[in-house]
């Protein structure tokens, strides 16, 4: 822990200038500058998740998980990350959070100024929104409350020069998304003056079967600091894939989830065609990053190897 104000304004200062300089090279990306030719200029598009590892936190360890390891905190994760695959950017899921306080932000900090290092999105989870209408519920009061607590994590994600955090719309009514509409306008209105992009991942029933309620949602927030992120793995059957990818990669800015989910001794993804799902990204001009989420059976560092190596082949 930083125990003395001096070490903490250190801190501060090393990591502000740590992250402009991560940052500048997120912004090289995402805007197109990078070649994608030089195996480099491919790992800077590229991220690993939290998730990808979530069996080694203790937060979101499966009880049934048993492969031998030890433990992870989230302020080791950087480090461990750069050494063993020489990557730079990160997913940090907000599960994995030890605390939300100043004196742990600036920690985090210090960790990534350390391994030049940034974060580029923040997939949101609260507790107490699970199974709740959240940002989609009839009652006001009740989204209000899921507004609040998204607002708490966009603070955060600005404090820590994160380009987008993922906020999930709860129960939505595919007839009716106005209130879900305002409660992600209230959310783009907060975030963007801090240059914070508020994303939404086809996953938990959302956008999966029907990406079109998506785009609908999309258009009727109608603001630039709203948009999409594509999970290439979180569609029911091909079919539904090549069209969810079409419709959301327009609106995809900062991130997409190149998703491991069973990849064969032959470094081939079995479950859905990869290199399709990459190739429409580039087909709708997507320059952001591609953050691994391996979600596969077996060892999940292998799994997170694997994942690396065939998105490196299509790149």
């Amino acid at each position: 822990m930083i125990r003395r104000d001096f070490l903490t304004r250190l801190a501060g200062g090393a990591a502000a200038a740590g992250l402009l300089q991560r940052g500048n090279a997120l912004a090289q990306a995402t805007q197109g500058h990078a070649s994608a030719t030089s195996a480099a200029a491919k790992l800077e598009r590229i991220s690993i998740s939290t998730w990808s590892l979530h069996n080694y936190f203790q937060s979101t360890r499966d009880k049934e998980f048993n492969l031998p390891g030890p433990m992870l905190a989230l302020l080791d994760f950087p480090e461990l990350i750069v050494n063993k695959y020489k990557v730079h950017h990160f997913e940090f899921c907000t599960t994995h959070f030890a605390s939300s306080d100043q004196s742990y932000l600036q920690e985090i900090k210090g960790r990534l100024v350390h391994t030049r290092s940034a974060i580029v999105n923040m997939p949101v989870d609260v507790e107490e929104l699970w199974g709740q209408g959240g940002l989609s519920d009839p009652d006001k009061g009740k989204r209000d409350f899921a507004i609040n607590a998204y607002k708490k994590w966009i603070d955060v994600a600005h404090f820590l020069g994160v380009k987008s955090v993922r906020c999930d719309p709860g129960t939505m009514d595919p007839k009716n998304l106005e209130r879900t509409a305002e409660s992600y306008k209230a959310l783009v209105n907060f975030a963007a003056p801090k240059d914070v992009h508020v994303i939404i991942e086809n996953h938990g029933g959302v956008g999966s079967e029907h990406p079109e309620e998506l785009v609908k949602l999309f258009k009727l927030v109608g603001l630039s600091h709203v948009g999409a992120l594509p999970d290439m793995g979180n569609f029911p059957d091909e079919a539904t894939r090549e069209k969810g990818l079409a419709l959301l990669y327009p609106y995809a800015k900062v991130v997409t989830h190149a998703k491991g989910l069973d990849i064969g001794a032959d470094g081939v993804e079995k479950k859905y065609d990869f290199p399709k799902a990459i190739e429409a990204s580039k087909r709708a001009g997507f320059k952001g990053i591609y953050s691994i989420e391996y979600e596969g059976a077996g060892d999940p560092y292998v799994g997170i190897q694997k994942t690396l190596d065939e998105l490196l082949k299509y790149l």
